[in-house]
């Protein structure tokens, strides 16, 4: 495959966090309805409103700030992890505020993690195969998605709902073992530069301008 290690470690933590969340898709609903204390069809689509709006909200202008910063697997990193504790709020919850609270969270998540992998994959693009590496990350996520989506709902009759939360928050957590590798081989980069001028993301690794 023609990707640098950077992109491949992005690309494996994708693939976790959005295969942990597509296990969770197509039961959500169901289980706002059925077991969740003020839960309803109307409630289960209000708490979807509440993640769309807060990672809008929250996307645009944390964007604008990353692109400023050098260390920015660092804010990838938290929004993962932002994300990973929903499918256990999800597992504790007894009211719908919680499951609004946890769709909140999921957002704020979103809305730190998805500007940050996009301007640290874009920075690692290959002249002339942009198209290409773009279509690789389509292909690769979009078969996992796929793949849980049809899985999610016989999971959940299979081991409950419970047991399916916590299987998607340890693929999150899978997630986020890739970035912290990626985290660690930049910041050793880093100190093997010896703090000469200003560090900054690109390519395949750090630079030193």
């Amino acid at each position: 495959m023609m990707m640098n290690r950077t992109m491949k470690l992005l690309l494996l933590s994708d693939i976790f966090v959005l295969t942990g969340f597509g296990l969770i898709q197509p039961i959500l609903a169901i289980y706002i309805d059925g077991g969740v204390s003020g839960g309803s069809m109307l409630s289960a689509g209000i708490a979807s409103a509440l993640f769309m709006l807060t990672k809008s909200l929250v996307q645009l202008p944390f964007g604008k700030y990353v692109d400023s910063q050098s260390r920015k697997t660092q804010w990838l990193i938290l929004g993962t992890l932002l994300m990973t504790l929903v499918p256990v709020i999800y597992v504790t919850a007894n009211s719908i505020y919680q499951i609004y609270l946890a769709e909140i969270v999921y957002g704020l998540g979103s809305g730190l993690a998805y500007p940050t992998w996009l301007g640290l994959w874009s920075a690692n693009l290959e002249k002339g195969k942009e198209s290409f590496q773009w279509s690789v990350y389509s292909t690769s996520t979009g078969i996992g998605t796929a793949a849980t989506g049809a899985l999610g709902a016989a999971v959940a009759s299979l081991i409950g709902f419970s047991a399916t939360f916590l299987l998607a928050g340890s693929l999150c957590l899978l997630g986020c073992a890739a970035l912290l590798l990626m985290e660690r081989r930049d910041a050793r980069a880093a100190k093997s530069l010896g703090g000469e001028g200003r560090l900054r993301k690109s390519g395949d690794g750090v630079r030193c301008f």
